[in-house]
């Protein structure tokens, strides 16, 4: 039986009222509602509701009849929403809240200030001018790029004299092909740009070529709705990997020399190639293990992270070089899969149907298994969408717990160099907490408590604890700058400020802190590598002679003092983040055409270790890029690759390439 009823609704409404039809605010919230809750006939009874609250429900969606022709302001927060489309039924809506709702991103933004036109407020912020830009502005250029993908690649495959049989065909491959190959604006936004690729195309079809639709030529894949989560065995994670064809020709050594856009003397040229070691490296393998639904049609889900489990019989925190196998944890999508590097084979792969997973972590704990008996085992941490850390005994196939860290999406976790049960944890509500994960005892029972919160002033992208002093110093690549804070156990203050905000160079020559830092992590003890989305650059700089310039124990803004640029991609494609190798002093960033851009920068560092080490004006050119190879799935070529992440094991023995179509690639070092 429904929990709403007609006196309910009297007697919620404010005022009070005696009719249906008089009520104008009504105010639904904490009754535990959820979506067979709401009845539309009943519903449809509020013809001059303009105020709705259906704050901290337990609503999953909206239904698609609610009937609420004058509704204004409309607040759902705290539920579980998962689609915003339903919300086109009130084209009046001029305010809406939806925060709190952890499987809402910013393309479902995207998608209401779309789709309701009238809307002003978007969660308490004014959106009037970002709204007009994504109904016009965007909505062109995108028109605009579908036109062009049909007239370059379909427009001759129809025959003047078709059959209903052709038109079916053309339409089902149109809308396939310029739903994967049309791109635009930041990746972050990919999924809102393929929503509305696809109705521009259908548009397109139906209107400007007097095509009928079918639409259920397509059918859209749905979320699974079992969601418990599962482990698979290696011959069932097997069976979910796709196969992707490389064509020959192209899969041979890429011993290739980039060609750097700035003039160089001979000299320069001759020293920079002789400091350079001659890399050979080859693709392995490309392997579609994270497909949404084990699909092998899906070239959309993007992956994100990837780290090398350590070694257990050499002890996680020892020497890097001997202390990291061949297997890697990659994520992206609702599933996290390890992988053999040399022979491709998938180990382990584990699912959450309603998650999206953003990053991977590695520690080794010591675990008693028995009363009197304690081993090493490594444990996996993973979160992403729904701000929820799942912890995963890989040797036994079983995720034995999770942490509930935060109400909004995991923008990547780490563990301390150090201490192996401390867990940072970096999200979209601008917070970093670090936790103490505990350690399981032979039941899996086990205790996480936080320690500390760090409150950022924007969205933390990545974290890098500083290698002399991880207890003391983390460092954090926000939306909105480089900010490092002290993390010191000692002291009382469990919520944070960060202590030093990291000045960088702006395209006018000055000094700036508001920049996005989408790439970070330490060279060495001392190099940071920091990239910036806009414009675009990566900067080598001194941790210590940046924060030695800060007066102690105050909160101030520090010039980074910059060692040298490395010449990238122009891109201004976000999240295309970097990653280092210390043990051989290299930098590995990719771009958004496939290439992996590599830099051996072990003279350079033996040079700035030095105290007088000054800026160097040149900008270094890569010691080697790698070409993404032409693969071909089905025959077609698989393009617009994004490089989202390139990690390689210690001893730089191995590639692992996370893109934005589905594939982990794996190159090996010859």
């Amino acid at each position: 039986m429904s929990k709403i009823t007609t006196e309910l609704l009297l007697e919620r409404a404010v005022p009070k009222s005696t009719r249906l039809r008089k009520i104008e605010t009504l105010n639904l919230s904490k009754l535990q509602l959820k979506t067979g809750d709401l009845d539309p006939r009943l519903f449809s009874r509020l013809r001059h509701l303009q105020k709705l609250d259906l704050s901290d429900n337990l609503l999953d969606k909206f239904p698609n009849s609610l009937n609420l022709p004058d509704l204004r302001v409309l607040n759902c927060n705290n539920n579980k929403l998962e689609d915003v489309t339903a919300l086109k039924q009130f084209p009046l809506l001029e305010e809406l809240t939806y925060e709190n709702n952890m499987f809402l991103t910013l393309n479902d933004d995207y998608k209401v200030m779309f789709l309701l036109q009238n809307l002003r407020l978007l969660n308490g912020k004014d959106i009037t001018k970002l709204a007009n830009h994504v109904r016009n502005v965007n909505s062109l250029k995108l028109t605009s790029k579908v036109t062009a993908h049909w007239e370059k690649f379909f427009r001759d495959q129809l025959p003047e004299k078709h059959t209903a049989e052709q038109v079916k065909a053309i339409q089902k491959k149109f809308l396939k092909s310029v739903q994967t190959n049309v791109v635009y604006g930041p990746s972050s936004l990919s999924e809102f740009t393929r929503w509305r690729v696809k109705m521009i195309a259908e548009e397109f079809l139906a209107c400007s070529l007097g095509l009928e639709l079918n639409t259920n030529a397509e059918l859209e894949e749905e979320m699974d709705e079992d969601k418990e989560e599962s482990t698979k065995s290696p011959s069932e994670a097997a069976g979910d990997v796709g196969q992707v064809t490389v064509t020959p020709s192209k899969r041979k050594r890429n011993n290739s020399k980039p060609s750097s856009s700035k003039k160089r003397s001979k000299s320069q040229a001759n020293a920079e190639e002789g400091d350079a070691e001659d890399v050979s490296a080859e693709p392995l393998h490309f392997l579609q293990c994270h497909s949404k639904g084990n699909s092998r049609e899906d070239f959309k889900t993007e992956l994100w992270a990837g780290v090398f489990e350590p070694l257990l019989d050499s002890g996680a925190r020892k020497d890097p070089i001997v202390s990291s196998s061949r297997t890697v944890a990659t994520c992206g999508g609702e599933s996290v899969c390890l992988i053999d590097c040399e022979t491709g084979t998938v180990l382990k792969k584990y699912k959450v149907a309603t998650e999206v997973f953003f990053s991977v972590a590695w520690t080794t704990l010591t675990m008693t298994i028995s009363s009197s008996q304690k081993k090493s085992h490594n444990i996996l941490a993973a979160a992403g969408r729904r701000g929820i850390v799942k912890l995963i005994h890989v040797a036994a196939d079983f995720c034995y717990g999770e942490i509930k860290a935060h109400k909004k999406p995991i923008a990547t976790v780490c563990f301390s160099p150090t201490r192996e049960t401390h867990l940072f944890t970096a999200s979209y509500d601008k917070r970093i907490a670090l936790w103490d994960i505990g350690i399981p005892d032979c039941d899996y029972n086990f205790k996480a408590s936080q320690l500390l919160v760090l409150e950022a002033i924007s969205i933390p992208l990545r974290l890098a604890l500083v290698p002399t002093s991880p207890e003391q110093y983390l460092l954090a690549g926000c939306e909105d700058g480089c900010f490092a804070w002290n993390i010191k156990l000692d002291k009382k203050q469990k919520n944070r400020p960060f202590e030093a905000a990291f000045q960088f160079p702006d395209e006018d020559g000055g000094m700036t802190t508001s920049h996005s830092v989408d790439g970070l992590a330490f060279l060495n003890d001392d190099v940071v590598v920091s990239k910036s989305s806009k414009p675009g650059c990566i900067y080598l700089w001194s941790w210590s002679r940046s924060f030695d310039t800060k007066e102690k124990g105050c909160q101030q803004t520090v010039s980074a003092v910059i060692l040298a640029e490395l010449e990238w991609s122009t891109t201004d494609h976000p999240y295309l983040t970097l990653s280092t190798c210390p043990a051989k002093g290299y930098v590995f960033c990719g771009d958004e055409k496939g290439s992996i851009w590599m830099y051996n920068l072990s003279n350079h560092t033996r040079a700035w270790s030095s105290a007088k080490g000054k800026h160097s004006d040149r900008c270094i050119p890569p010691t080697q890029i790698l070409k993404w190879p032409e693969l071909r799935v089905a025959g077609e070529q698989l393009s617009e690759v994004l490089v989202n992440n390139v990690v390689s094991d210690p001893t730089f023995t191995y590639l692992v390439v996370l893109t934005s179509v589905n594939i982990a690639a794996i190159w090996k070092k010859s």
